[in-house]
């Protein structure tokens, strides 16, 4: 196999995206992008740092595999198969914050649950549970505080004021519960793009 798809096909079944095999090289993510093209060959002291930050030796990525047909048969069915699994955990963990539905604020824990459960060392797998995460937690943050004001606002209008409108909490709930749905089904599709 040629010395730019190993290091392409290295780089992925890692999980790490080009930006940061730069980051970790000190080598541009242009030039990376040259190399795992084909466009550019690296001198000897770049393929030692690349093999590096993958985690391989520099003589792993430069041995010509006399198995050349099997290696690329095997590696790249099995790289599509893990980044075809990460996208499936990643819709499965979505899905698993409509558990708001059902305990609303501390539903949030299942997605972590999963997460921790699921083993992944992606990083971009892991990124992206985490900003979902996070995403559940402000919302619960958002729903108390919203209610909180709601009852605020009801105490003050009924202390004060002799004409006076009170807010329903309900109408709180609802508008939250979409505005969730909403935020779930945004993340649901955004793992379409995801490139790993």
């Amino acid at each position: 196999m040629e010395l730019h798809k190993k290091i392409a096909i290295t780089r992925k079944s890692i999980g790490l995206t080009q930006e940061k095999l730069a980051d970790l090289t000190n080598i541009t993510v242009r030039t990376i992008q040259r190399i795992e093209s084909g466009k550019s060959s690296p001198r000897t002291f770049t393929i030692k740092i690349i093999a590096e930050a993958l985690g391989t030796t520099f003589e792993q990525l430069t041995h010509e595999s006399q198995n050349h047909d099997s290696l690329k048969e095997s590696t790249i069915p099995e790289i599509i198969s893990d980044l075809e699994n990460e996208k499936h955990f990643l819709k499965i963990l979505c899905l698993s914050c409509f558990g708001y539905l059902v305990i609303p604020l501390v539903h949030f824990l299942i997605p972590i649950y999963l997460l921790k459960k699921s083993g992944s060392y992606n990083t971009q797998t892991i990124a992206f549970g985490r900003s979902v995460i996070r995403q559940q937690i402000y919302w619960g943050i958002t729903l108390s505080f919203s209610l909180l004001l709601a009852l605020a606002y009801n105490f003050i209008v009924v202390t004060y004021f002799k004409e006076f409108y009170l807010l329903h909490y309900l109408w709180i709930f609802f508008i939250m519960y979409i505005l969730n749905a909403l935020l779930i089904t945004v993340s649901f599709l955004r793992i379409k793009t995801i490139n790993f």
